[in-house]
């Protein structure tokens, strides 16, 4: 009796096929430093040139337990450009400009369609971020993920100079929070014990007209572009992911400063006002971005700048004290 990979779980037509169905959402993304094309065994990248020290930099990240909900929501298009904000996101804070993106998939059983639509989101958001799409991986592992599931990782390439690569937060910046789109991609474990184990909530049911579900799968806001726009006028930034403002605040912070954050000008968001009837302040702080999705530490001079030319907003500042948030 002989056996076939397909009858081990493993479709090589399924993946020859969604190949040829991305091709031409990953072209839409490549750049004239784009060497080659898809389907090699590594994807080339031109450096750019005009850069006295340039230093690459690079990221990796998923997305969570998020991915959860969109597969339990059949909704694939957004998790994708989630993927990308993590990683990209993280590049900016170090002064690196994103070059070039690649992803790993794995699942089960191939979906075609289901896969297609998440790397329909992941080319979405590398046109956001201005980086290029030039390789990837799919994986069918039946026997590692449950029937249905799949899991996503991400990993960033950028450029920068290396002599602004460390922050340079001073005594006497102002604190500007850009906005988040809601959730972004952290906490969900504990959004998903609140919602569903707790108030046994369900996807249609809404929150000040809103699903609940489309509430959840607002992707992460991508914030290469503002960064771009504002990086002359910039000290630093601090990506605002697990662990909220209180922990990520600090790393871009010498021993010597605190940044002092005021809590009732921070814009918090509806689903986080929502949240905060069943968890802990300090909790809701320690594990969410509460509406602030990036903070900008800026001179006293450049604030207008940057207020002017952003949808930020000032929500603190830094002061000589140990290193550290003191939330007031």
């Amino acid at each position: 009796m002989k056996i076939s990979y397909k009858e081990s779980g493993v479709d090589i037509d399924a993946g020859n096929s969604l190949v040829e169905r991305i091709k031409p959402v990953v072209k839409e993304t490549f750049n004239e430093n784009v060497v080659g094309g898809i389907g090699s065994f590594a994807g080339a990248f031109r450096l750019p040139g005009g850069y006295k020290k340039p230093v690459l930099l690079s990221a990796t990240d998923g997305v969570g337990t998020k991915l959860k909900l969109a597969i339990e929501s059949k909704k694939f298009d957004t998790v994708g450009i989630d993927l990308v904000a993590m990683c990209v996101n993280d590049l900016i804070c170090n002064f690196g400009e994103p070059l070039f993106f690649l992803d790993y998939y794995a699942t089960a059983k191939l979906d075609v369609d289901a896969t297609a639509d998440v790397i329909k989101g992941i080319a979405a958001g590398c046109k956001q971020s201005e980086c290029a799409l030039i390789g990837g991986e799919t994986a069918e592992m039946p026997g590692m993920y449950s029937e249905g599931d799949f899991d996503l990782a991400g990993f960033a390439v950028g450029i920068a100079e290396e002599d602004e690569l460390n922050p340079s937060v001073k005594e006497g910046d102002v604190l500007i929070a850009l906005p988040s789109s809601g959730i972004h991609s952290n906490g969900f474990s504990l959004v998903r014990k609140l919602f569903f184990d707790k108030l046994n909530m369900k996807f249609d049911d809404e929150i000040e007209g809103k699903k609940l579900i489309d509430i959840l799968l607002t992707p992460t806001r991508i914030y290469v572009k503002d960064f771009k726009k504002l990086k002359p006028y910039i000290n630093a930034l601090a990506h605002i992911t697990g662990g909220g403002i209180v922990e990520n605040l600090p790393r871009v912070l010498p021993e010597t400063l605190e940044a002092v954050v005021y809590k009732d000008k921070i814009r918090v968001l509806p689903v986080f006002e929502f949240m905060s009837k069943y968890v802990d302040e300090k909790e809701m702080f320690r594990t969410f971005n509460m509406g602030v999705g990036m903070i900008l530490a800026v001179s006293s001079e450049n604030v207008e700048n940057v207020l002017k030319n952003s949808d930020g907003y000032v929500i603190g500042e830094i002061k000589k004290g140990k290193k550290g948030v003191n939330l007031k």
